[in-house]
């Protein structure tokens, strides 16, 4: 009679006395599914399902004489004869949801838990397979069938969760990524939304009750386009770096990935989404080369050490010969400056003495207004690297030609990565 095949390359040879001995003890305990008697020794057979495996044992059993006990599982309350149930509900909750790949997962009762350690006191559980594992996959084997989608183990677009304390299905929406570069063409803009000082998003007098600091953002305009065509519950911006709020953002653009947090659909023209952030954002804001990416770019985007190019407008307090200002230029080119962190921002970063280098620097104009393009590290704080900050900053375009220098107007034209 076929009993159980033995693996014994990974558990050594288990007698099948053993099995029929350890399966009796089990059904003295009560009545017991045919999945909860199989899964107990799932580790030593393959090539048949639990409930196959508890079937036969069951059968086995009969033939020795053993009354087996008829009526609800004791260990799982019978939940695998109400599979099709939890299916359908799966079913219902994922009608809402565009996805290609899914993983199933189950929040267990306490009952059933105890009820499971209670199992593995009489039978041990060195080759018991947990209940949740098999309830995970035999309802992803179903919803396999009936959506045609795959199950995913590593990077699933949602995961079902069978929650047995409520009896409900719930689900776990993955985020969409995208990442791209944005231009910003106008100043006044913050790249996220920075909530009110006052009252942290409530809303107020100082704010006229919008709860934030600004208007808009490059986030919300980029958000505005685009959350609805995914369905999405909202949508974050990560940067890499961030412009200040008065400088508009040029050239190539900043790279960004955008995240979608909960999204109804995973699948949009991009090309149609640059084109409608675009109109809609007319002389705002525009996104180029937009892609889908993994949730790891967010990290990269955010910790890529990336060259920036400026061009600064500078105004003088005093006049200035051509030669004597190209010359002080020039001197920065090459530098390593020492800046400690600049007085405006103090309030929100640590005082400290950073060093960072001037990859080149040019005049470009010594007409009105007087323009100066400088490329260097990531984290230089360009106005103050004009200006001096007091002697926070060294070397600094104030110090080199011995009169205050300040930013008139600020644009990054390239972020180099």
């Amino acid at each position: 009679m076929y009993l159980i095949k033995m693996r014994a390359e990974n558990f050594g040879e288990l007698r099948a006395d053993v099995v029929i001995e350890t399966a009796r003890k089990i059904t003295e305990e009560g009545p017991i599914c045919d999945n909860c008697l199989g899964r107990q020794f799932a580790k030593i057979s393959s090539g048949v399902s639990n409930e196959k495996r508890g079937e036969i044992l069951k059968e086995v059993l009969r033939t020795k004489g053993e009354a087996l006990k008829e009526g609800k599982c004791w260990v799982c309350n019978s939940i695998f004869d109400n599979l099709e149930a939890w299916v359908s509900k799966a079913l219902g909750a994922l009608k809402e949801y565009e996805f290609d790949s899914f993983l199933v997962g189950t929040k267990v009762s306490g009952m059933l838990l105890e009820n499971e350690e209670l199992l593995w006191e009489i039978a041990g559980a060195s080759y018991a397979e947990p209940l949740k594992a098999e309830l995970n996959r035999e309802v992803g084997k179903r919803i396999e069938h009936e959506t045609g989608k795959i199950a995913d183990f590593e990077r699933p677009d949602l995961v079902v969760i069978l929650n047995l304390w409520t009896e409900k299905v719930e689900l776990q929406v993955n985020s969409v990524f995208i990442c791209g570069r944005y231009r910003k063409f106008k100043r006044g803009i913050p790249q996220t939304r920075w909530f009110c000082r006052e009252c942290r998003g409530r809303g107020c007098e100082r704010c006229n009750f919008t709860g934030k600091m600004y208007a808009e953002s490059v986030e919300e305009l980029i958000s505005g386009s685009i959350l609805a065509e995914f369905n999405g519950e909202d949508m974050i911006l990560h940067g890499c770096g961030r412009e200040d709020i008065d400088a508009r953002m040029l050239g190539s653009g900043r790279p960004f990935v955008v995240e979608i947090k909960e999204p109804g659909r995973r699948k949009v023209d991009l090309r149609m989404l640059a084109e409608k952030v675009k109109e809609e954002n007319e002389g705002k804001l525009e996104v180029t080369g937009l892609q889908y990416v993994k949730k790891e770019m967010v990290a990269k985007i955010k910790n890529a050490k990336a060259d920036k190019t400026y061009s600064v407008e500078v105004e003088l307090k005093t006049g200035i010969k051509e030669a004597d200002l190209r010359d002080a230029v020039t001197k920065l080119s090459g530098a390593v400056i020492e800046q400690r962190t600049p007085t405006r921002v103090l309030h929100r970063r640590a005082d400290l003495v950073r060093k960072r280098k001037v990859h080149s620097a040019r005049l470009v104009s010594f007409e009105e207004p007087i323009s100066v393009e400088i490329k260097c590290d990531g984290g230089l704080y360009i106005k103050e690297l004009i200006s001096g900050d007091g002697g926070r900053t060294k070397p600094s375009l104030s110090a080199l030609l011995g009169t205050e220098a300040e930013v008139k107007e600020l644009d990054v034209v390239d972020v180099d990565i």
